[in-house]
């Protein structure tokens, strides 16, 4: 009888042990599963957005190469957002800029003849039109974080593919800039054109925006030059009339009348609200806001989205009266005038 206890007690131990190796073989894997390999699988289930195939491709003026390049129009849009707008934005503000994008592109289709663009292209890539940067160049850029931003901003594409905005079943100007003064501006308070859509709205929230405020500082002599002016001793010039989105509208200067885009554009500032002052050889001119002011502000667009609001809350707000529309017959109508 004693013998057996000792014989029992091996026997025991060794199912025990038996019953332990599949728990120890798989815990290790288990705990890597929250570190580096969980962050692997995570990236692994995640779906890279893919764009439908593009209906027509968009001639593009490339402006360091001089040459042109037909761009399948999903991609084009792509490489807009990412060029106009920062991919670290939130999703759905991102979302807004490729329907703005989309929409210019198509509206400048329906033209007889391409503004600014040499011939054979409807486009350049540079901010006459919209800034276009293609893959090779977007790499360069970004480096390492080209995967993550790229396929951020594919989705934004992505989701809003085949849309347009449109205003009286016609795609409009979807004018767009930086950063509001805390108001957007009506189109002929900076071009000549009254446009139903392109209203003033507050966009209060833009004063979060980093580019909200500027300095710039001139010398008295440049500024004459640039201005074809001779300021009176002691003062710069008064401003006379403010735009509906509380900018300069008008300028007295040395006997002289201005226009606040006129100053903006002379002097190369960020915003045409501005105010100066004269200290000893130089003035100083502060501004708030950078753009012109009219249509969305990209700024504004990202804090609406962090409040919450999605795409379409975020355009119907900053482009009055307007639907989202499909692109396609448009699309189809530049295809039967090429």
């Amino acid at each position: 009888m004693n013998s057996i206890k000792p014989v029992f007690t091996v026997l025991a131990g060794l199912f025990f042990i038996i019953l332990l190796i599949p728990t120890l073989l798989v815990t290790p894997f288990m705990d890597q599963s929250k570190g580096k390999l969980g962050e692997e699988l995570t990236v692994a289930k995640k779906e890279v957005p893919v764009l439908a195939e593009s209906p027509v491709d968009i001639p593009v003026y490339r402006s360091q190469l001089k040459e042109i390049e037909n761009i399948p129009l999903e991609e084009y849009v792509v490489g807009v957002v990412a060029s106009e707008m920062p991919a670290d934005f939130e999703l759905e503000a991102l979302k807004a800029q490729a329907l703005a994008a989309r929409t210019y592109i198509t509206k400048q289709m329906m033209n007889e003849k391409a503004l600014s663009a040499p011939e054979g292209s409807i486009v350049t890539d540079t901010q006459i039109h919209q800034v276009y940067k293609n893959v090779e160049e977007l790499k360069k850029i970004w480096g390492k974080e080209y995967e993550e931003k790229i396929n951020k901003i594919t989705e934004a594409v992505a989701a809003t593919q085949g849309q347009i905005l449109t205003y009286d079943n016609k795609p409009i100007d979807a004018l767009f800039f930086s950063t509001s003064n805390g108001f957007t501006e009506n189109s002929e308070a900076y071009w000549k054109e009254e446009i139903p859509y392109l209203r003033s709205v507050e966009s209060t929230w833009d004063e979060e925006s980093p580019k909200f405020y500027d300095q710039k500082i001139i010398s008295v002599q440049e500024f004459e030059k640039k201005l074809g002016v001779s300021i009176e001793e002691g003062t710069v010039g008064k401003i006379t009339e403010l735009t509906p989105g509380k900018r300069v509208a008008k300028v007295e200067i040395g006997g002289k009348t201005f226009t606040g885009k006129d100053i903006r554009e002379k002097l190369e500032l960020k915003s045409s609200d501005f105010t100066w002052e004269l200290k000893g050889d130089s003035i100083v001119i502060e501004t708030e806001g950078y753009g012109h002011g009219v249509g969305m502000s990209q700024y504004g667009a990202n804090f609406m989205a962090v409040d919450g609001k999605n795409y379409e809350e975020i355009v119907s707000y900053y482009y009055k009266g307007t639907e989202v529309g499909a692109a396609e017959p448009f699309l189809s109508k530049y295809t039967v005038k090429k």
